[in-house]
């Protein structure tokens, strides 16, 4: 694919994954178009850690996923689409399930009825590894049985399927990544590893919740890598396509391992509150990538410690983005 030659339409370019989907797709040649969600403060997110010059090349439009004639409107002639934009905070669901469902389900409806319309070459809709709920064997291919242990589990699980859906149903050139538990620079504080780090630079304590659970853990621009691939491959069309490291590591040996390379000593304390309810804790996430690999040509490149030691870096330079004495949901 040229990317020189595709107007390209991104959800969610201002949360973490998409700011550095959008950052990469500008750097390809791609002629760039964001959807924003509006707020009266013109918060851009996670893009406004990127250059004057990157922006200066991006078009950016306020509005809500859930307005069916704004996404329709701005949908038309663009030849891909990339769909990010969900709200990603399980605690949160626990409190807000309704909007959650709302802008994860119905969102990714308005989409796909918008990119039907419009003949749109390539769609890439964003699942999430939280659909498979605990493994119920390892490694997790792309048959694994679907699980709902939260309400954004179910409400990624009712967008995949709409997806799948619009593929048998209206053959839409669509794909559907499934990123395993992607970490970087840019990742907020309500992600295991941000909290981790911020806390170990500004605190005497770490406080997170269960220790136990087992994470596959993927660095940001190898998922961006995986959303690349899947949107250049004419093979990945009506397919699900896991996206990970192939590794798995429990949130206790994560901890120690960040402090180890921050040569750090400090106490870790799990606490009540920053736990889920019992059957809504997903104990293990372990991606099988072999379908990413021969179907696309996809395979992760950066090993955990050097993502780590590049995340770590990151938020030295960044303490100000973060809120270490805060539980963020």
């Amino acid at each position: 694919m040229n990317w020189k030659k595709q107007n390209v339409f991104v959800t969610g370019a201002s949360g973490f994954i998409g700011s550095h989907l959008v950052e990469h797709l500008i750097n390809l040649g791609a002629k760039v178009t964001v959807l924003l969600e509006y707020t009266p403060y013109n918060d851009m997110g996670c893009l406004k850690f990127l250059t004057k010059n990157i922006l200066n090349e991006i078009e950016q439009i306020p509005g809500d996923l859930r307005d069916p004639e704004l996404v329709k409107k701005f949908v038309e002639k663009k030849d891909v689409i990339f769909h990010l934009a969900a709200l990603v905070g399980i605690p949160y669901s626990f409190v807000n399930p309704r909007e959650v469902f709302e802008v994860n389900a119905l969102g990714t409806l308005n989409i796909l009825l918008a990119a039907r319309d419009a003949n749109v070459k390539k769609i890439v809709t964003t699942s999430t590894s939280e659909t498979y709920g605990t493994a119920l064997y390892t490694p997790i291919d792309e048959k694994h049985p679907l699980q709902a242990q939260s309400p954004y589990s179910a409400s990624k699980i009712a967008a995949d399927k709409i997806a799948e859906s619009f593929y048998k149903t209206y053959n839409i050139p669509v794909a559907v990544i499934r990123p395993f538990n992607t970490y970087g620079p840019r990742q907020s504080d309500r992600a295991i590893i941000p909290t981790i780090i911020i806390q170990a630079l500004m605190k005497n304590v770490i406080n997170i919740g269960s220790t136990t659970p087992r994470r596959d853990l993927n660095y940001v621009s190898d998922t961006v890598n995986g959303f690349i691939k899947i949107a250049e491959s004419d093979k990945s069309i009506g397919q699900v396509i896991n996206i990970g490291a192939g590794k798995d590591i429990s949130v206790g040996e994560l901890a120690q391992l960040i402090l180890s390379i921050m040569r750090k000593k400090i106490r870790i304390v799990s606490t009540e509150k920053r736990k889920r309810p019992e059957k809504s804790e997903v104990m293990q996430l372990l991606c099988d990538n072999r379908k990413a690999k021969k179907l696309v040509g996809w395979e992760p490149k950066v090993s955990l410690k050097e993502g780590l030691t590049k995340t770590i870096q990151w938020i030295k330079k960044h303490p100000e983005y973060y809120s270490p004495d805060k539980y963020q949901i």
